[in-house]
């Protein structure tokens, strides 16, 4: 489980705003605010790449859950045993039993 957040996320959207809007520089919002030049270079980028769920979510941001990865895996798995499904009807339609190795 992660650790709760040390700066809640309207007080990060607010130094990251006053960085991109050129009020305040990372180094000035830093010294500000108490927090790591570091830390603001990660939530500028949380917020570009994801807006406001970016700060919210934080490197999570973007990224499947566990159950989500799990389910694209089994799509995956449906999607091409559905492909091979298909091309088997397909030399069926086409040459008949005696094409996919069927007894007659």
């Amino acid at each position: 489980m992660p650790r709760p957040a040390k700066h809640p996320v309207d007080v990060k959207l607010k130094i990251v705003l006053s960085v991109l809007s050129g009020e305040s520089t990372i180094a000035q919002a830093a010294r500000r605010h108490g927090v790591s030049e570091t830390s603001i270079g990660k939530w500028k980028e949380q917020f570009l790449t994801g807006g406001r769920q970016g700060l919210e979510h934080g490197d999570r941001a973007g990224k499947p859950t566990g159950r989500e990865a799990r389910l694209v895996e089994e799509i995956d798995d449906l999607t091409r045993a559905l492909g091979e499904a298909h091309v088997k009807i397909r030399a069926l339609e086409r040459g008949g039993a005696s094409v996919m190795g069927f007894p007659r």
